[in-house]
């Protein structure tokens, strides 16, 4: 059982007290009608709030379903925005929310929280929608009007959502949506960014279904624009399985590689964290920052492919022997080839070994010959590989390590990649997971040493075997 922490149900709980007040009009006994005159069609309401329901219940049930755990179907939630009055739209969302069930616990309080934010967002939709118009221009089919009213409401139904998100005060996994802390204006920001433009293209569909709704046709005609948003639900879900089975894939590749070389467990994981924040502070789009977070995680797969008595020799190397470890650079590109989605991560598996002045393996290629998402995951691997305390080496300080970097930039490595890391990890900091493989004594003396020197870390021994 996961608990909240206090101060989350406290949260949720200074939420849902507003929620109860945007429906407490339509409680027996209260107004019939809501602010202007308007009266409730019951009748549409309960359509709505069934379609609603429904809808969310056939997404829930299939693999792969909602990527926003308040709901996958906010086009039938804005429609009743614009068709309805405030509290009455407000309602449409409550059954599904309050009755559907969720994946973990305490499941009372995330069924709350999950109504409570849809109720505020649906009811200030249809409340900035009724200001400015919206209601007449649905009734009247004045399409132009209808829009910028509906675009109004969206945008109130999406700052509602964000700000409510952005102000859980803890990591809540299974409330907000990827569980992240969200306390910084930066992050309201990006999840306002994230969240406006599927909302805005929901309240379209929302508007089509008003107007129609509001036409000779009818309802019927309505639910016809619900079509082509289950296609592409359908399609998004199709898009996330197949992203969850290529994690799956590289899950597999580096636990394996794991299960074979002990003393390199997490190295992988740290080095994809490196070449993101690389990645990223060059400007890459996301994409590609996800390909090279990939090319990073997957570099050492060849290993699977060495002898597991070379990884772990205790002592130097033959020259021989470092001839079959210089080998996996190109047995990781044997085994990674066929998987499209890997993209250019494919280059970075082979090359990442190679320097710019000619002297890396496996091709000794030089300067601009190296694919720029190997010479990412090369900067990537040395840092962590100097900052992590193996069998042959201690940790170095991150400072010692970019110093290190940047003596060797121009030689071994891109200048652009050294100060790329540099003014990311200055930013982020940079807090490795330290697995129990990590912890080992330290015979630094016995192997470094003896294979390259205290002033060639990222040439000699470690750079063969990391």
């Amino acid at each position: 059982m996961e608990a909240l922490p206090a101060r989350v149900r406290a949260y949720v709980a200074c939420v849902a007290v507003p929620a109860l007040f945007c429906l407490l009009p339509l409680v027996p006994g209260g107004p019939v009608s809501q602010p202007g005159g308007v009266p409730v069609s019951w009748r549409a309401l309960a359509l709505l709030a069934a379609l609603y329901a429904g809808c969310e219940h056939l997404a829930r049930s299939r693999p792969a379903a909602a990527p926003h755990p308040g709901g996958s179907f906010h086009p039938v939630l804005l429609a009743g925005a614009f068709l309805l009055p405030p509290s009455a739209a407000a309602l449409v969302a409550l059954p599904g929310a309050l009755l559907l069930p969720v994946e973990q616990r305490p499941y009372r309080t995330r069924r709350l929280w999950r109504a409570a934010r849809l109720v505020l967002g649906v009811w200030a939709a249809s409340r900035i929608h009724t200001a400015v118009g919206g209601r007449e221009a649905v009734a009247g089919c004045d399409v132009p009007g209808a829009l910028g009213a509906a675009g109004a409401a969206a945008l109130a139904f999406c700052l509602v959502l964000t700000l409510l998100d952005g102000g859980l005060p803890a990591r809540t996994p299974g409330v907000l949506p990827r569980g992240r802390r969200t306390s910084a204006p930066a992050a309201w920001w990006r999840l306002f960014l994230g969240s406006l433009v599927p909302i805005t293209v929901h309240g379209l569909a929302g508007l089509m279904m008003a107007l129609l709704w509001r036409s000779p046709y009818g309802p019927v005609a309505a639910l016809l624009v619900l079509l082509p948003m289950g296609v592409s639900w359908w399609a998004f879900a199709q898009y996330h399985r197949e992203r969850d089975a290529h994690r799956a894939t590289i899950r597999a590749l580096v636990q394996a590689v794991d299960i074979k070389d002990g003393y390199t467990r997490g190295h992988s994981e740290r080095v994809g964290r490196a070449s993101m924040m690389i990645a990223r502070e060059l400007g890459m789009d996301d994409d590609r920052v996800e390909v090279l977070r990939f090319a990073g995680i997957l570099h050492d797969v060849g290993k699977l492919g060495v002898p597991t008595r070379l990884l772990t020799k205790d002592g130097p190397l033959t020259p021989e022997e470092r001839r079959v470890i210089e080998l996996h650079p190109e047995y990781g590109h044997e085994m990674v080839r066929g998987i499209s989605f890997l993209g250019e991560a494919r280059a970075a598996v082979l090359h990442h070994h190679e320097r710019l002045d000619g002297t890396g393996y496996p091709y000794g290629l030089a300067g601009g010959q190296i694919p720029e998402s190997a010479r990412v995951v090369a900067v990537a691997d040395a840092f962590d590989a100097m900052t992590s305390t193996r069998s042959y080496s201690r940790a170095r300080p991150v400072s010692v390590a970019l110093e290190e970097l940047r003596r060797c930039a121009g030689t071994h490595f891109d200048p652009r990649m050294v100060a790329a890391l540099a003014r990311a990890v200055g930013r982020s900091g940079w807090h490795p997971v330290v697995t129990a493989d990590d912890t080992g004594p330290d015979t630094a003396g016995a192997r470094s040493a003896a294979v390259a020197g205290p002033a060639a870390p990222v040439a000699g021994r470690s750079g063969a075997r990391r």
